[in-house]
């Protein structure tokens, strides 16, 4: 049986969740394995719509054990209040397992965020302001909390204080702010052990025993290729990996274990945050977009910025990630346009470029070349076959699939769950 990676083919956003919810009720297992509460999810489930930031989307499928891996940082208030959000819902939440070696995001890391953004005044990333890049840099600095800590309090004060020498210094001498208590921050994290304890396991072990099992295991990221902190337009991208390469090491598993990687696509294309963009557009269609489409980020609530379907993009993820199989979303928010404007290449300084340029440079000045296709009128939202699709929307998915690289193997009509199109199975 096989192992799946489901990823963003963008800068996030484009509809993991639904995907995500529309393997789960076949999948045994759905793995976070990167990010933390800056990403975020919505799952539509009958007339009920779920938003989730740090859960897998997994947790909402009856039968499936969701997995939150050791590559994500967990913000144990966010992920009890999530919790509890779903329980109160009538979600069970008890299947749900957490890596041990998952680091912390403690108070001390979103306070570092917030300031530190604030102290970069228009070189601001634009960063959700959770904490999330402090904690990972701790991590690489060895200086992190993981969730096995708050079962020793001797090792978890040390490691704060540990953090805190430096940081106190920073905040104090550099930001004007006020040093941070080793004990206050200590007392907050123990308070969660009792609460997390049950969920905690050795999850490596867990994924790896599953596959030999032959069961179906599927790794979710968060984000999308191009806020990748390596492949993503850097600096503007988040602090973890995202692409498929980020599933072996944020979950414990060797990459001859993953089987197919699916990317998924909106049929246009939005980012949250600051940083270049091509196809953006700043005019009526672009405001089309965001109302039709209810661009506004699940986490952030800020609105998203809004433009065309970029097929540079595309076929760059299918590259870096992989790709085997796409899932293209929101396609029914396209419906009314006489005609669509897809992306097909950049001008650079007089130059057509037909790939991602490795320079920032060259990205921050990259004109979309477009290529007119006809539109439709048609509502799609009943559509189950992709032959009920109207021809011109017939004839779009198949220019995309065309120019991105792989095959588009299921569609979004509609936000609901059982508005999909499944064209070729994925398991």
């Amino acid at each position: 049986m096989p192992a799946l990676v489901l990823l963003g083919a963008q800068w996030g956003d484009e509809g993991k969740g639904k995907a995500t919810d529309l393997l789960g009720g076949s999948v045994d297992y759905v793995v976070r394995y990167q990010g933390g509460n800056n990403a975020g999810h919505t799952v539509v489930v009958g007339d009920q719509k779920y938003a989730l930031h740090l859960l897998p989307s997994g947790i909402l499928s009856p039968g499936c054990v969701p997995v939150i891996g050791n590559g994500v940082v967990v913000d144990p208030a966010v992920l009890l209040s999530e919790l509890s959000g779903l329980e109160e819902r009538g979600v069970d939440t008890s299947k749900l397992l957490i890596s041990g070696n998952a680091h912390l995001i403690t108070p001390y890391h979103t306070t570092m965020d917030k300031v530190t953004e604030r102290f970069l005044g228009k070189r601001k990333i634009g960063t959700t302001g959770r904490g999330i890049g402090p904690t990972y840099a701790d991590k690489i600095n060895r200086v992190g909390i993981r969730v096995q800590d708050l079962f020793d309090e001797s090792i978890l004060t040390q490691k704060v204080e540990a953090a805190l020498d430096q940081k106190n210094q920073v905040l104090a001498k550099l930001y004007n702010r006020r040093a941070i208590a080793v004990e206050q921050v200590v007392e907050e994290l123990l308070g969660y052990a009792d609460a997390l304890r049950g969920y905690v396991r050795d999850t490596t072990l867990l994924l790896n025993d599953a596959l030999d099992e032959d069961k179906v295991v599927l790794f979710e990221g968060g984000q999308g290729t191009l806020l990748d902190v390596d492949h993503g337009t850097y600096p503007f991208v988040t602090s973890s990996n995202p692409t498929a390469g980020g599933a072996c090491t944020g979950a414990g598993v060797g990459p001859t274990r993953i089987d197919r990687v699916i990317g998924i696509l909106k049929a246009y294309t939005t980012r949250v945050g600051a940083g270049p963009f091509p196809t953006e557009l700043f005019d009526e269609d672009g405001e089309k977009l965001r109302t039709i489409g209810g661009e506004r980020g699940v986490t952030t609530g800020r609105d998203r910025r809004c433009g065309w379907f970029d097929a540079v993009i595309a076929r760059y993820a299918t590259r870096v990630n992989g790709l085997t199989d796409f899932f293209l979303t929101k396609l029914d928010v396209l419906t009314g346009w006489e005609s669509i404007p897809v992306c097909v290449a950049y001008e650079i300084d007089g130059r057509r470029v037909d790939e991602l340029p490795y320079s920032q440079t060259d990205f921050h000045h990259a004109e979309p070349v477009y290529e007119m296709l006809p539109g439709w009128s048609e509502d799609l939202s009943g559509a189950k076959e992709f032959s009920d699709l109207p021809k011109n929307a017939q004839s779009y998915v198949k220019a995309l699939e065309e120019m991105s690289g792989a095959p588009i193997s299921a569609i979004g009509v509609g936000p609901g769950r059982d508005e999909t199109i499944q064209i070729n199975s994925f398991l």
